[in-house]
């Protein structure tokens, strides 16, 4: 599947117990106009000026002030202020390409972090691969190579001189592997080969980039595995689904839909592929949130991937059966439309670099510095205790910054908890906590926070997840004609319809309700240009209310075969 740098170690995402300095909110500075290339547009930084960070005091709201935009009516205007004020990204003089900084990164490694644990549970071991490919190599395969043709970077020069051969950065890893897999399996006793790498891709397609959406280098893990037989092989494939939509539901409380893809949507040269489906209301489209391929032996077959049969050890040799999974930073743009809003971000605590902050209160010119130290103190104690017990806490402590600037500031990072405590709560024993994700607030004891501070971290977790999956589940309409499904796609939402499978009716699904859209004058999200509709899955979870042998394709009239879930994506 792919990369481009140095693999990235899983590590503890970072802020244990530390305070704030007292600098200024960094600036988002726009980037360079990137070079024309004339089947794409550039993504723009934002404008000169709009998204500083004002100085103290008296300027302090752009920052700390939330979003100018509306995320129902502004999406594309909302997100970009959310993902540079929230200091995730920062732009890049190369269209496509992005900067993040370590409130994202923080989130892809709490991320790996977990996946990558729960991968070598089940046997799998970290490697890493070149970043180049023969061109040779790299068109071995033409089915495979055909759905990233128009995307693979080629290096031709060095230096001022051309290169005899040009060489591709890979786009995926398949080609790259292999012949390694071919050397390293001899027996079936080198059977199962399971290896994966955290590493980055080049995909240098010309739609609209976004970041972590689309974007034409991203970070990602990709799982390359052999086994003897399919039925391993079957069997793991949905062991790494479930991983992935863990990833989802566990970590960035967003609910996904687990499926198989259809014909034409399947990985280019593999047998058959799995998916868990995302899904952003605000926008009705859907994301591929992960994929989780069988290769069949279509692979071993083409770099003589084989192994003698313990059965037959005097016969032909077998082919291997393989998969191939990966997993993107296109999880962090998916958990920001999902949670975000006109504040800013809203972090899942399971993945916030930053858990809680503890902010003093109530402290003016009239304070004596004896107050002032023992609510300092207080605050002290109060992170030392929470660090203790494992949250991830920061206090800020910050001169020159009035409370609402902070409050503000944290707000727009998305940090899941805030704690208050000012003087009159100090001599209280008590404490006022703040949650990002709904804004109630609780005063609490500040003797039991050790214990009330991770419980209620796991309540907004369960209650992010439990909000998104309601609001997604009210955007899945059962269609059975034409009618109700162009209907449903017009209120933005998926539709579930029963479907014949095939590939020329999926195409045609395509064309019309592309047609359709333009005739209703849908308005076109630029970031998302395809206003036709295609499958997104074929959910493992059929409707328990429909039998599918009575209905036929809500498209071309023939018998259906399946509810397979359709609507626009990115």
């Amino acid at each position: 599947m792919t990369d481009t740098t140095t693999p990235v170690a899983a590590t503890e995402p970072v802020v244990a117990a530390t305070a704030e300095t007292p600098a200024a909110t960094p600036a988002a500075t726009p980037a360079a106009k990137p070079k024309k290339e004339k089947p794409a547009k550039k993504d723009k930084a934002p404008a000169a000026g709009k998204d500083k960070a004002a100085g103290k005091d008296k300027g302090q709201t752009a920052v700390a002030g939330g979003v100018d935009a509306d995320k129902t009516t502004a999406f594309n205007d909302w997100y970009q202020q959310v993902i540079t004020r929230g200091e995730l990204i920062d732009y890049y003089d190369i269209s496509g390409c992005y900067i993040l900084r370590p409130n994202a990164f923080a989130i892809w490694a709490a991320i790996q972090k977990w996946f990558g644990g729960e991968i070598a549970k089940l046997g799998v071991e970290d490697a890493y691969f070149p970043m180049f490919v023969s061109k040779a190599r790299l068109e071995l395969e033409k089915d495979h190579i055909e759905g990233f043709a128009p995307e693979v970077a080629w290096v031709t020069k060095s230096g001022d001189s051309d290169l005899a051969e040009p060489i591709a950065v890979r786009p995926t890893s398949e080609t790259v592997m292999y012949p390694a897999y071919a050397n390293w399996i001899q027996s079936h006793r080198d059977l199962p080969l399971r290896l994966n790498q955290w590493c980055n891709v080049v995909r240098w397609e010309f739609k609209h980039p976004q970041p972590f959406i689309r974007t034409r280098e991203f970070l990602w893990q990709e799982g390359h595995t052999a086994f003897a037989t399919l039925e391993e092989a079957a069997a793991e494939v949905l062991q790494i689904l479930d991983l992935y939509g863990r990833v989802y539901t566990d970590l960035l409380a967003v609910p996904v839909v687990p499926g198989k893809k259809s014909e034409k949507e399947k990985f280019a040269g593999g047998y058959y592929t799995t998916t868990v489906e995302a899904f952003i209301p605000t926008t009705g489209r859907a994301v591929q949130g992960a994929t989780s391929h069988c290769l069949g032996q279509n692979f071993a077959k083409m770099f003589d991937i084989t192994f003698q049969d313990p059965a037959n050890p005097t016969g032909d040799k077998l082919h291997a059966w393989q998969n191939s999974w990966g997993l993107t930073t296109r999880t962090i743009g998916v958990m920001i439309m999902v949670h975000g809003d006109n504040k800013g971000l809203v972090l899942p605590p399971r993945v916030a670099s930053t858990q809680v902050v503890v902010i003093p209160c109530g402290l003016t010119a009239r304070t004596s510095e004896e107050d002032r130290q023992k609510l300092l103190a207080k605050v002290a104690e109060v992170q030392a205790a929470l660090a203790d017990a494992g949250v991830r806490v920061k206090t800020d402590v910050r001169d020159n910054y009035t409370v609402g600037w902070k409050f503000n500031n944290w707000e727009m990072k998305g940090t899941p908890v805030r704690i208050e405590i000012g003087p009159r709560d100090l001599a209280n024993g008590q404490c006022v906590a703040a949650r990002r994700d709904t804004g109630d607030k609780a005063t609490l004891s500040l003797d039991t926070l050790a214990t009330e501070i991770p419980a209620l971290l796991d309540t907004i977790h369960n209650d992010m997840l439990a909000r998104a999956t309601a609001e997604r589940d009210a955007h899945i309409l059962t269609t059975i004609t034409w009618a109700d499904f162009t209907a449903a796609l017009a209120k933005k939402s998926m539709a579930l319809a029963p479907w014949c499978e095939e590939v020329a009716c999926e195409e045609e699904v395509r064309r019309r309700s592309a047609i359709t859209a333009a005739a209703e004058s849908a308005e076109s999200d630029e970031k998302a240009p395809s206003m036709g509709a295609k499958s997104l899955c074929i959910p493992f979870a059929q409707p328990a209310d429909q039998d599918i042998s009575k209905h036929v394709c809500f498209q071309c009239g023939a018998a259906a075969k399946s509810f397979t879930l359709f609507g626009r994506s990115y």
